[in-house]
């Protein structure tokens, strides 16, 4: 009897050598085999010798077509691969040399001219057929198989070094064979296995099968995982921990990371860069301390020079008196807001950024200029402006290395990971079963790229000032504008108004502008910084300068 798992075996691999052959798309030729004798011998290193003699009825085939399986796959993604070798071939009983052999990657074609021979034989070796199966051997393989011309009569007899304990055989269709005429051995008439077969067709196949006790033959199988995407990205317990494993490590790596190069020194004593500062009974005024400016404290603030920080750097040169900003007449209810900036003599000290961005938007002893032809003659400086303001953070100590500088370095490290971890994941979902690890790998280098967005760090210093503008920033926003002296209220408000714009409170602080209008008359020029058309008032202060912030955004840095 044979067990569950032998039977499996048989059926599974002599399955796919039938669907393997069925496969082949022969050509049927005129002619057919009267007799398809096959004498085969299985040596004692479970090679096969396989020697086949055809005889025709009536005219032969102008060309005998055989087609031999060299690889059958298994339902587990496998495949057993076979070699053919020796071959040899008869026709007419003198051997043949004009015959032509063409490897496939899963089959060996041979093409024999028959000349009109009545008779053709074709001989060959298999290394391979033996399989491994539990304790024994079981060597399976279709003594007929892609030939192009039908057979009427099929025999086979099979010669071993031993006595099988197994013997079977299925004929037919390759997609369906199924038991043949006769087959035994073992017997006092059939010593050796036997197999017979009536009408095959072009293309049919006789599959034999033998088993052999893994001692007296022993397995010499070609077996190969074949690539599929569940091998290549296995969820099997160990490629799960592995992947598992890689990622908890690698996260916990980029958490160091941050923790050692993105994190900032330790919380210290605010230090402050502007203040309220009382001058009588519930009265303050606003001042700054060191000279620093909206434009480096919005840098400090989010580690990046943004639009926003260049845009308040812009009005704060035009209230300390460098730049004239100039609202200009509609031309109609409809056109949009037009301004122009206006170099302004003044002996105040600039810093590097600020003298490149007043230079770019208002060029010294020129005439004023449109702010919306501003976008192709100040593109070509925003990248210094921006240069230069990172450099003032540096300069000030408020960083020991440039942050786009940092954030370059180690987005530039993320890129090259992940390249590499692609690289990876190819090669291990290719040859092994751990694929998905690759994808750990990748998914951590793209993480990379996101922490190096965090990786510039604060000196103390740096952090001080931060901790600073907190305390700036909560003032901006509840400070009451009517303890600001009303005399220089226009004056106060405008010096922290660009603050305001980096760090929030804006729109309280231009309504405290607007507010400050107390008649029905045209103030245009009230302001010494910004002038409006012949009719503006404050109260039109709000809408004109979110209008005008929102459009130096678009207009400075449009690309």
């Amino acid at each position: 009897m044979i067990g569950a798992t032998k039977r499996r075996v048989t059926a599974s691999l002599v399955a796919g050598l039938a669907l393997m052959i069925g496969s082949a798309g022969l050509a049927h030729a005129e002619g057919r085999a009267a007799t398809y004798t096959v004498d085969a011998t299985i040596e004692s290193d479970g090679v096969l010798k396989v020697t086949e003699t055809i005889d025709f009825a009536g005219a032969a085939p102008t060309t005998l077509v055989q087609q031999l399986s060299t690889r059958t796959r298994t339902p587990d993604a496998h495949a057993y691969y076979f070699a053919i070798s020796d071959i040899a071939v008869e026709v007419g009983g003198a051997p043949a040399s004009a015959f032509d052999t063409t490897v496939e990657p899963t089959s060996t074609r041979i093409s024999v001219p028959t000349g009109g021979a009545a008779q053709v034989k074709l001989s060959y070796a298999v290394h391979g057929a033996a399989i491994a199966a539990d304790d024994e051997t079981l060597i399976s393989w279709p003594l007929l198989q892609g030939l192009n011309v039908p057979v009427e009569t099929f025999e086979a007899t099979v010669h071993a070094p031993s006595a099988f304990t197994m013997i079977d055989c299925a004929a037919g269709d390759p997609a369906s064979p199924s038991g043949c005429t006769f087959y035994g051995g073992g017997t006092h008439e059939y010593p050796n296995p036997y197999f017979r077969d009536e009408r095959r067709a072009a293309g049919e196949v006789v599959v034999a099968s033998l088993r052999f006790p893994a001692t007296a033959i022993p397995a010499n199988q070609d077996l190969r995982e074949l690539w599929t995407l569940d091998r290549a990205f296995s969820t099997e317990p160990l490629a799960l921990a592995v992947a598992t494993g890689t990622v908890v490590l690698g996260a916990l790596a980029l958490w160091l990371l941050h923790r050692r190069v993105g994190r900032d020194a330790s919380a210290v004593t605010p230090q402050l860069v502007a203040t309220f500062s009382p001058t009588g009974a519930g009265q303050v005024s606003f001042t700054t301390v060191d000279g620093i400016r909206p434009g480096a404290i919005g840098t400090l603030a989010d580690e990046r020079v943004d639009p926003i920080d260049i845009t308040a750097s812009v009005l704060d040169l035009a209230v300390r008196g460098h730049l004239l900003i100039t609202e200009l007449e509609r031309e109609s209810a409809h056109a949009p807001t037009q301004w122009t900036f206006s170099r302004r003599r003044h002996d105040g000290p600039l810093l590097d950024y600020e003298r490149t961005l007043l230079d770019a938007i208002a060029p010294a002893q020129g005439d004023p200029v449109l702010l919306t032809n501003l976008a192709g003659s100040v593109a070509s400086s925003i990248g210094q402006i921006q240069s230069e303001l990172y450099a003032e953070v540096v300069e000030r100590g408020w960083f020991t290395r440039r942050p786009d500088t940092t954030r370059s370095h180690w987005t530039a490290l993320g890129w090259v990971a992940v390249g590499l971890s692609v690289a990876v994941t190819v090669a291990l979902a290719a040859v092994t079963h751990f694929g998905l690890t690759g994808l750990g790998l990748m998914m951590l280098a793209l993480g990379l790229i996101f922490v190096a967005q965090e990786l510039p760090a604060r000196t103390a210093s740096g952090r001080a000032v931060l901790a600073g503008l907190d305390v700036l920033r909560g003032s901006l926003l509840t400070q009451p504008v009517e303890q600001l002296p009303l005399a220089d209220r226009l004056e106060q408000v405008s010096r922290l108004l660009p603050y305001a714009v980096v760090l929030g409170g804006r729109e309280r602080w231009l309504q405290a502008l607007a507010d400050a209008d107390d008649d029905d008359q045209p103030d245009s020029t009230d302001l010494d910084w910004y002038h409006g058309p012949s009719t503006w008032r404050l109260a039109d202060l709000p809408a004109s300068l979110n209008s005008f912030v929102t459009t130096v955004q678009g207009v400075l840095f449009s690309r």
